[in-house]
């Protein structure tokens, strides 16, 4: 399949302007106006406004959407489903369970050694615990997705979304074991909220969703091959287990950063890849980056709208009541145009 230089330069540039007029939209909107000329000469409160809060606010944000717009479109072509994606496969539910159970402990070791349990419950502890999560969630919902021997794409979404209840059980029976204040704190963690993280957490989750991601754009010419099917795949020279070892690995450690850093935010890895692929077609070469770069632009906008949508009220929802809100209706008109589809493929 070809690929020209200039479709893959002109999809990236659209992107990281995409973002830019996201992130710009995210530092100067807000309930307090500020000039960005006051706060680049140090005008207080405009400084501490825009590079205290705002301005890593949306890099949070950003970070986030690219992991899981990527890990999403990877997913995708590995079950060649378009209703796939880290939130419906039970991915972020298990990333989740992974920081949850690293939380507690925290707690519980903050109880008889205090210096101990900070360490514990610190950002790379609880982000190694979701990064475990996620890789066993995904291991075990593709397994269990495989009827003689061979992976069913339908298999797989519905043992996520099973899975995906199971884990909101567990989570929820493990809220009750902990104090009032950190049960408030997984709470809000896992409502998936935006929040404002330490610059090392912030650069230590970007590293590692780059990497991730990055992966996976090293794997996007085999991705098309498995798009075509295992067999087919293999008949072309691909090591099919190895590959999608390695693309599970990479698109759960996408998502445990993302979990880590933000809870679980739903349905960015569904909403942006499928658009994404109606404007630059299925070429995962292209459609991966892509992707990645305009789930960075989407989720740093659902952000700004999560922010100023109940300004009047006083109030702000989490991000991840944004996105559900937008992602619940696209993912059953989804599945409503795939029944059709396999209705008159059947006719």
């Amino acid at each position: 399949m070809d690929l020209r230089p200039s479709r893959l330069a002109l999809a990236l540039a659209l992107g990281l302007l995409a973002i830019g007029l996201a992130v710009g939209a995210s530092c100067l909107l807000g309930p307090q106006p500020i000039s960005l000329q006051a706060a680049f000469d140090g005008v207080e409160p405009d400084r501490a406004i825009l590079f205290g809060l705002r301005l890593p606010r949306a890099l949070l944000a950003a970070v986030v959407g690219f992991a899981l717009a990527g890990a999403g479109t990877a997913l995708q072509a590995l079950l060649r489903n378009p209703l796939a994606e880290p939130f419906t496969l039970g991915v972020s539910g298990g990333a989740a369970l992974g920081g949850t159970i690293v939380l507690l402990a925290a707690a519980g070791l903050s109880a008889v050694s205090g210096p101990a349990g900070a360490l514990l419950g610190a950002a790379p502890p609880v982000a190694a615990g979701a990064v475990i999560g996620a890789v066993l969630s995904t291991f075990l919902v593709f397994g269990l997705g495989r009827i003689g021997g061979r992976l069913v794409p339908e298999a797989a979404l519905l043992v996520g979304i099973v899975f995906n209840a199971f884990v909101a059980g567990v989570i929820t029976l493990l809220k009750m074991l902990a104090p009032p204040d950190q049960a408030a704190r997984l709470l809000y963690w896992l409502m998936g909220a935006i929040g404002y993280e330490s610059p090392t957490t912030l650069v230590v989750g970007a590293v590692l969703v780059l990497l991730s991601v990055g992966t996976l754009g090293l794997l996007s010419a085999r991705l098309n091959l498995l798009t075509l099917g295992d067999e087919e795949a293999a008949s072309l020279g691909v090591d099919v287990r190895r590959t999608r070892a390695l693309v599970f690995f990479a698109a759960s450690a996408a998502t445990g950063a993302a979990v880590a850093l933000a809870g679980m935010v739903g349905f960015v890895g569904l909403i942006v890849p499928h658009l994404v692929r109606r404007l630059v077609g299925p070429d995962h070469r292209l459609l991966l980056p892509a992707s990645a770069l305009f789930g960075a632009a989407f989720l740093v906008a659902a952000d700004v709208l999560a922010r100023l949508a109940f300004l009047p009220l006083g109030t702000e929802p989490p991000v991840g009541a944004v996105t559900a809100f937008l992602g619940g209706p696209f993912f059953l008109w989804l599945l409503r145009r795939q029944a059709r589809e396999h209705d008159e493929a059947a006719a």
